[in-house]
């Protein structure tokens, strides 16, 4: 009854913006432990220090602290003593994925690497189970998720290789996230790709992968329209700034650099009275500075 209690709280905690539901979870999950013991029903045991991991990672996405996300962490960590990839395959799996989310969470806090590195581990391990031919869109889901983990990772170093696994994992996440089929999953998957792309563009003397992450950008603005969605078209449009002017910069033209500025100002009409006001004024300066670069090479 309490693990039931607890599953409910936490599923109708996801869809509000409080924590309560999601505490009396947590509350009502932890005493289901009391009577679902690990000695005695090791499975249900196991299930349940499962559904109390998500609810801990739930209630982590809306505090800025790990307390919560170390508590997801250990709970998936118990859970996995009893769910071993022998026993219950599909269900380790699924731990796997969830502990690599935690994790991911966790150490996109930290200044670190180490648990950026554990999640990377985490949803590999998970694709050993959940292939592509037995569970696409889980698959699909996994590689999403580990593309997030080795751009994370990759944004912190000075290398290029977890940027490339990650451009990997965000190409294999589309295979089975076709725009037609699954249109949000398919424009968050473009996202991240062309910031992987333009990540590593920005680290290369050539100009191969900015020009991607130009279209990738440009892909996701097909569907993130200033209508539909104003706030996540002006991102895309930032996202497109970004790499139209690290492009241009490496030209000796000026039309990426004035694409760049036209990116620029079209994310201010939504986001200058709405965002904080060191990021707007980021944004202008990137759009000074351009247009001086843009005056001085037609002075030539």
């Amino acid at each position: 009854m309490q693990n039931n209690l607890g599953t409910t709280l936490e599923a109708l905690g996801e869809w509000e913006r409080g924590t309560s539901h999601l505490e009396e979870a947590v509350a009502a999950l932890r005493e289901a432990l009391q009577e679902r013991r690990r000695d005695r029903v090791p499975l249900l045991w196991a299930k349940t220090q499962y559904n109390l991991g998500n609810a801990f990672l739930a209630l982590s996405r809306r505090e800025s602290g790990t307390a919560h996300l170390e508590e997801a962490v250990a709970a998936y960590r118990a859970a996995l003593q009893e769910r071993t990839r022998d026993r219950t395959p599909f269900d380790w799996a699924s731990t796997q994925n969830n502990l690599g989310n935690a994790l991911l969470s966790l150490g996109a806090r930290e200044t670190g690497t180490t648990h950026l590195e554990e999640a990377v581990a985490a949803f590999r391990a998970a694709l050993e189970v959940w292939t592509r031919e037995r569970v696409p869109l889980e698959w699909a889901t996994v590689q999403y998720n580990l593309g997030l983990a080795l751009l994370t990772l990759g944004a912190r170093e000075t290398g290029t290789t977890h940027l490339k696994e990650a451009l990997v994992a965000f190409r294999s996440a589309l295979k089975e996230r076709p725009r037609e089929r699954a249109p949000l999953d398919w424009v968050s998957t473009q996202t991240n790709l062309g910031l992987a792309l333009l990540t590593l563009g920005a680290r290369e003397t050539g100009k191969t992968h900015l020009n991607e992450a130009v279209a990738a950008f440009r892909a996701v603005l097909e569907v993130w329209t200033r209508d539909r969605a104003p706030f996540e078209w002006a991102v895309a449009q930032n996202n497109l700034g970004n790499a139209l002017g690290t492009l241009g910069a490496r030209e000796t033209g000026t039309t990426h650099l004035k694409e760049a500025v036209a990116a620029w100002e079209a994310d201010l009409t939504v986001t200058a009275p709405a965002w904080p006001q060191s990021l707007v004024e980021q944004t202008r300066s990137q759009i000074d500075r351009a247009r001086a670069e843009i005056a001085r090479r037609m002075e030539k």
